[in-house]
């Protein structure tokens, strides 16, 4: 081998290693996407209209990746997360409101998490859901003030491999017809009775807690923002962190509606509860599987809650133009109030299953809000400098606002119809 092969692998060798440094906010945004509510509206998916639906899940992830990289590049280039920019570049009048949302949003998110927290608990110990509620909120909350962001990192990467095994050996053993899946991703289709299920499976997937989370957590790294070099590597880096788990995330959310759509939907069964998913694959693929699906129901519920609660922290220090700081009280209050909110909220819901399914309509709702908010800063020049975004950039990310809007118009339209 001569010098100049050695020093082409050595430098590949080097940027492979930097770039396995650098994984981390992806996964804690793809934690985002995996849980709970993605549990309920994706078994919803595949149960009721089998692969038809799969879709979604594919231009729902093709709009994050846009939206999630256009969100970390704000953090990466300002220094600011989406809320702290919101309240420094708007005016109070516009940011109190639009933030309020966001916290709302946020609100409805830590229901869904902390609830398949505490299905799952249900399932496997048989806790009532309220107990099952404030053990997943509590052990979170201790999670969150006890732990750095890197500690956190790691522990949530490792929930994320257990979410994924699991799924790939449910996958290796169901009956999967998948020429009718791969046409199930790529073409779209709206069946009869849809709107709600694909509206809840865009909420599921594009989430606004995540856009606000994933320009906070990208701000850990502490890197020297006045040095232009350092920003377009970190930005390459970034981009291939957030493609690369949010690929993960597609494939875990498709093998949700793979083995709904291969399980319940060939059988004709209806699935309203997902306790009731566990027990129905019981019979019909044995107890090791039905109990690893709760097990990872449960991990899901737990990192997912953990994130949710970081988001709703970055949010509420935002509007005071502050950094998330677990142990500063603007950031501590927020997670306390999206969790004690969420824990009153699911005291007084009758269906867990469709709590679930409509906490993630919710989020679709509130999404063209943040991405306007998200748009305007990104493609604003005073706000971003050389690293505006470019008119094609600008124009897609247009784009994305209109579909979710338009979805929103629809599902609005059915309701007052039906």
């Amino acid at each position: 081998m001569d010098f100049k092969e050695y020093s082409q692998q050595h430098t590949t060798s080097s940027r492979a290693r930097e770039f396995l440094r650098y994984i981390g906010p992806g996964i804690l945004i793809t934690v985002g996407f995996i849980d709970p509510g993605n549990w309920a509206s994706n078994l919803a998916a595949g149960a009721e209209f089998g692969y038809l639906l799969l879709w979604m899940v594919t231009l729902s992830t093709i709009m994050l990746i846009l939206l999630q990289h256009n969100a970390a590049h704000l953090g990466i280039v300002t220094g600011l997360c989406l809320s702290e920019a919101a309240t420094k570049h708007l005016p109070a009048w516009l940011s109190k409101p639009v933030l309020a949302s966001a916290m709302l949003a946020s609100i409805a998110t830590a229901l869904a998490e902390i609830l398949g927290g505490a299905i799952a608990l249900n399932i496997l110990f048989q806790l009532p859901l309220l107990a099952g509620s404030f053990i997943t909120a509590g052990l979170c909350a201790f999670l969150l003030r006890t732990n750095s962001y890197h500690k956190t990192e790691k522990i949530i990467i490792g929930f994320v491999s257990i979410i994924g095994f699991s799924f790939l050996f449910e996958l290796s053993i169901v009956p999967v017809e998948w020429g009718k899946a791969m046409a199930g991703w790529v073409t779209p289709s709206f069946p009869d009775g849809s709107m709600v299920i694909i509206m809840s499976v865009l909420g599921a997937v594009v989430m606004p807690h995540n856009l606000f989370l994933h320009s906070e957590i990208i701000q850990s790294r502490q890197w020297n923002l006045e040095n232009e070099s350092v920003i377009k590597r970190q930005l390459n880096f970034e981009f291939l962190d957030t493609l690369f788990s949010m690929i993960i995330g597609w494939a875990i959310n498709s093998s949700m509606i793979i083995i709904a759509a291969a399980v319940f939907f060939t059988h004709q069964v209806e699935v309203t509860d997902l306790s009731q998913a566990t027990e129905l694959l019981r019979p019909l693929l044995g107890s090791g599987a039905a109990i690893l699906f709760a097990i990872a129901l449960l991990v899901s519920g737990i990192s997912s809650t953990a994130t949710c609660g970081i988001a709703s922290g970055s949010i509420f220090s935002g509007m005071f133009g502050e950094d998330y700081n677990i142990k500063d009280y603007h950031s501590w209050h927020g997670v306390l109030i999206s969790y004690i909110i969420a824990l009153i909220l699911i005291a007084f819901i009758s269906d867990p299953f469709m709590g679930l399914v409509y906490s993630q309509m919710l989020l679709s709702v509130q999404l063209p809000i943040t991405i306007a908010l998200l748009v305007y800063l990104t493609s604003s020049r005073r706000v971003m400098g050389k690293f505006v975004n470019t008119l094609p950039m600008k124009v897609v990310l247009i784009l994305i606002g209109v579909i979710v809007g338009v979805l929103n118009l629809a599902l609005l339209w059915q309701a007052l119809t039906t």
